[in-house]
């Protein structure tokens, strides 16, 4: 089992290297370390601990963070890079997706810049867009959620 030292000294590797997530198995018992995204307003860490084969045991707080706001239900869509999240096409052009608006499995959500490189994402399911976690120009990590979608 990790203890609060390993559990300090993982949060400051997080926060020295500016990871969003960190994972961490030993014996089988994997804890994750995650950042709180848009639902905790940017703040506090969360823990999960997660019994091999069990899936998680529930999260959390950490001694160092604030409670941890649930949200709504439904799927992640999170960033395959790193990068900087673009809700549309060009800076006059309207976005790509809303809330509330139902989307098809290759329709383009947002653009992530990387590298000088703009890559289209794009939903891998049939669904309806609950929230969209990352402000426009906002830079993304890999792993970050950036859509909550109610599949469908």
């Amino acid at each position: 089992m990790v203890n609060l030292k390993e559990l300090k000294e993982l949060i400051a590797l997080m926060n020295e290297h500016q990871l969003v997530e960190i994972e961490l198995e030993r014996e089988g018992m994997k804890v994750r370390l995650r950042k709180g995204g848009a639902e905790a307003g940017g703040q506090g860490i969360l823990v999960e601990r997660i019994q091999a084969g069990r899936g998680a045991a529930g999260p959390e707080p950490a001694a160092a963070g604030p409670e941890a706001v649930p949200k709504p239900a439904g799927m992640e869509i999170k960033s395959p890079m790193v990068g900087t999240f673009y809700r549309a096409p060009a800076p006059e052009a309207p976005p790509f997706v809303e809330v509330g608006q139902e989307v098809e499995p290759g329709q383009v959500l947002c653009i992530i810049e990387a590298m000088k490189l703009m890559n289209e994402i794009k939903a891998e399911i049939k669904g309806r867009i609950l929230q969209i976690l990352v402000e426009n120009g906002q830079p993304v990590q890999f792993g970050q959620a950036l859509f909550l979608v109610e599949p469908g």
